[in-house]
């Protein structure tokens, strides 16, 4: 079933719960649309929105325009988009689009020479700008020098299950947490029901989006090689990552696999968490964890949607999807966080360290209580850092977690 769309905001039937079927409008709205807002409604600002293709950056535009007048809305991937703001001349420029109230560009790292060209309009004419872009790699390259000390950047990432609005009586967000766990976030998935559909869009994602923006890069060589590291990463998930494993199994030098570990993090595939020390000579600190923004596009890179129950891989799935949502949840609400794992050599170990406000607070991912307790670990943490704060975080207070500090 597709997304309805009217005025800009997501409409989605929702069915099959018990025997009966029926269906309910939900409006789901982006936590990040008011804090966006509260920007126009103030002096004009340059508003620079990363995030991953199809994570729904343009509908959320949308829904900030649509009750403004005075809007010019321009598509970076058309040409004559380019040719007209490619050219960093004032006169042309304001020719070109005269004196909006606000501009709007989409997909604005397609465009040569933006940064400057932004800079130009905004420091004349002082109106407000949103440029959107689906790679921080690629635009940040274009607009970080002309626009140093100008520009609000802001990054939208795929649903969050605090966005998911809770409508049917006896039930929660939790409710459908195999589902997010299984086939992921993205807009697009959240408002299918069939999972056949669910499956068939991830693949395309795969196929349409990322092998093409990889391609786009001219200092990637093989590309496939990227596809692969990626492969090797999900079947990693949740572990310390060794590089010179990967380059090994790859057949690529070690330089190449970091630069490219380094473009699909700023691309919004995955995150980087290192160790955390304080202590070099008992903690580990020179090695990587790797997770997925989205669980849905991992499950597609390895082909496997199964039901968690006959899974192997169902506590490291829980763990990256408690952290990749804390990340949203804090991004959200324009806080700021460091995040770390934490291990020492005798094996002691900590899934999420996250350092806030001046304070450490530590986290323990269990999809099931089943199984040895982490005691000695947290333990030996608490010892070394005396004043930080431990939770472990299970599918019942999943959502206490996420809220903790926003």
């Amino acid at each position: 079933m597709s997304a309805i769309i009217k005025d800009t905001v997501i409409y989605l039937n929702v069915a099959k719960y018990s025997k009966l079927c029926f269906n309910m409008l939900m409006i789901i709205d982006r936590d990040i649309l008011s804090y966006i807002k509260k920007i126009l409604s103030g002096n004009p600002e340059i508003i620079l929105l990363y995030g991953p293709r199809q994570a729904g950056k343009t509908t959320l535009i949308n829904n900030i325009i649509k009750e403004r007048e005075g809007v010019v809305f321009l598509n970076g991937d058309d040409i004559r988009t380019q040719e007209l703001l490619s050219v960093a001349d004032l006169r042309s420029l304001q020719n070109g689009i005269g004196m909006p109230k606000i501009l709007v560009i989409d997909e604005a790292q397609r465009i040569t020479n933006i940064g400057l060209s932004l800079k130009l309009l905004f420091d004349n004419d002082q109106f407000p700008i949103i440029a959107s872009g689906s790679s921080s790699f690629d635009l940040a390259n274009k607009v970080n020098e002309p626009l140093t000390g100008r520009a609000i950047v802001l990054k939208l990432y795929p649903f969050s299950i605090l966005e998911i609005p809770i409508k049917l009586p006896n039930t929660s967000r939790i409710s459908n947490l195999e589902e997010y766990l299984r086939f992921g976030m993205y807009p697009k998935v959240v408002t299918t029901i069939g999972e056949n559909e669910k499956q068939v869009y991830l693949q395309n994602l795969i196929n349409q989006y990322l092998y093409k923006d990889i391609l786009t890069f001219e200092t990637v060589r093989k590309p496939k090689k990227i596809i692969d590291l990626l492969t090797l990463l999900a079947l990693q998930i949740g572990s310390e990552v060794s590089i010179d494993e990967l380059a090994k199994t790859l057949s690529i030098s070690k330089i190449v696999v970091e630069k490219y570990l380094d473009l699909l993090e700023k691309m919004f595939v995955i995150l980087n968490i290192r160790g955390f020390s304080r202590n070099l000579r008992k903690e580990i600190s020179k090695t990587s964890k790797y997770y997925f923004l989205d669980l849905g596009l991992r499950n597609a890179l390895i082909q496997n949607f199964n039901p968690l129950n006959i899974r192997s891989d169902t506590g490291g799935m829980f763990e990256n999807f408690c952290i990749i949502e804390r990340l949203k949840a804090i991004e959200n609400h324009q806080k700021f966080a460091n995040y770390y794992f934490w291990r020492t050599y005798d094996q002691k170990e900590i899934d999420l360290v996250e350092e806030r406000e001046g304070k450490l607070f530590t986290y323990e991912f269990k999809w099931s209580l089943k199984g040895r307790s982490n005691n000695s670990s947290v333990y030996e943490f608490q010892k070394a850092y005396p004043n930080s704060v431990y939770m472990q975080v299970t599918p019942d207070n999943l959502e206490s977690f996420l809220t903790v500090g926003v």
